[in-house]
């Protein structure tokens, strides 16, 4: 784009640095992100809707600013972003976690003065859309489950010898996230589906077909359709069965790029994305659903692997047909306190017991707790009792209570 900021962007290749705004500071991937760029020679700054956040008290950052909450104030909250970038001179936007639909409804004011690393809100709506989503790589060709959207008690009973005779199903809303009221299939337990005053076109879900299997994920950087970044992740301890992730480790998985690039490119997309895949028995890979914003893969990158780049710079990646991936020695991570008890839950259940989850406590590195960036590690546990404090109030869980402000359900497409 040919602006002032466009000749920013030059200067930063000469050695200058970059202004960046991230929002969603109480995300683990937003604070790693911070101590990247920062270490990388750019000035970081933060725009959150919470007022304990992982990234106010981290050394990276150069100043943060309070928001209104993007879910139930949108144009306050867009106008104060509009502030943040005028008063500190941005160059360049990069929405974190699912603010990143309320981004896109103001993307056009805000990319009067820098950069904003998204795609069209349409575009991002199907692609979060748990039943649409699928039916978009379906037309691509590319394997997906057998999924059913469920928006009724009558679609229910119309779709229920289907599933009755078809395998087993997992339940889960169309607009959801970290695996929230996820219903899986249990040896011996049935499996219902959501009750009639849960289901409405409101509030829709999908019945997905069950797939045993292996999960990965990923994260990618992805510009005009073509992957700049790229990282494959298996993610065997959660905060649940099927919770959000809470140790990440490399995966190289040639079947799972192909699938993404395929993907990325016949889509057009641009900006973060990340993929659920389960892969079978046999090897062949499905994805389940996509994030299109940040994900945990992003802890699989250090400053020199150039992640970076790939984020302020991808043209020049682009041109010279360079895809960054996380450096050989840098594959494991981890979430501690969370890994600690979530974790030590799922010892039981998992492969390899209590000495397989030891290895992997030894062998990653804690994304929140660094030496010369200690107090993040604290500030987690303010952040927690905030949320706490939230869902008993509001009588939601807790994974209910970190999003509560910024989640996206299809408002205002």
């Amino acid at each position: 784009m040919i602006t002032r900021f466009g000749q920013r962007g030059l200067q930063a290749q000469a050695g200058h640095s970059y202004k960046v705004l991230l929002t969603g500071g109480r995300a683990p991937v937003t604070l790693d992100l911070a101590r990247m760029l920062h270490r990388s020679g750019h000035l970081v700054y933060i725009a959150e809707s919470v007022e304990r956040h992982l990234c106010r008290t981290s050394s990276a950052v150069e100043r943060c600013a309070l928001v209104p909450p993007p879910r139930r104030q949108t144009e306050d909250y867009l106008s104060a972003l509009e502030q943040c970038i005028r008063t500190w001179q941005i160059d360049l936007l990069i929405p974190m976690c699912e603010e990143v639909f309320y981004v896109a409804q103001g993307v056009d004011r805000l990319r009067q003065y820098c950069r904003v690393l998204t795609s069209p809100l349409q575009q991002l709506h199907v692609l979060h859309h748990k039943y649409d989503f699928i039916q978009l790589a379906k037309s691509m060709g590319l394997p997906v489950p057998d999924t059913h959207l469920i928006q009724s008690p009558q679609e229910w009973l119309k779709t229920q010898h289907i599933l009755d005779v078809s395998g087993e199903w997992v339940w889960k809303p169309v607009y959801s996230r970290f695996a929230a009221k996820v219903r899986m299939p249990l040896a011996g337990v049935r499996n219902d589906p959501p009750g009639e005053e849960e289901l409405s076109p409101a509030f829709p879900w999908v019945a997905q077909q069950y797939i045993h299997g292996r999960g990965l994920c990923t994260y990618s950087v992805v510009h005009e359709g073509q992957l700049i970044a790229h990282a494959t992740y298996d993610s065997r301890y959660r905060t649940g069965r099927v919770g959000a992730s809470v140790f990440f480790e490399q995966v190289q998985h040639e079947g799972v790029r192909t699938w993404v690039q395929q993907f990325v490119l016949t889509a057009g997309f641009s900006g973060q994305i990340g993929f659920d895949f389960i892969e079978d028995l046999s090897g062949q890979v499905y994805a389940i659903e996509c994030n299109p914003r940040a994900t945990s893969g992003v802890h699989l990158f250090h400053p020199g692997d150039g992640l970076v780049h790939a984020l302020l710079e991808p043209e020049v990646l682009l041109n010279e047909r360079t895809e960054v991936t996380p450096q050989s020695g840098s594959d494991k991570a981890m979430l501690a306190l969370p890994m600690l008890g979530s974790g030590l839950r799922q010892i039981p259940g998992t492969k390899g017991g209590l000495r397989a989850w030891r290895t992997a406590w030894r062998s990653a590195r804690d994304v929140v707790y660094i030496r010369r960036d200690w107090r993040p590690f604290f500030e987690q546990v303010a952040v927690v009792l905030a949320a706490w404090r939230l869902a008993r109030s509001q009588q939601i869980s807790l994974t209910e209570a970190l999003t509560h402000d910024i989640e996206w359900n299809g408002e205002q497409r």
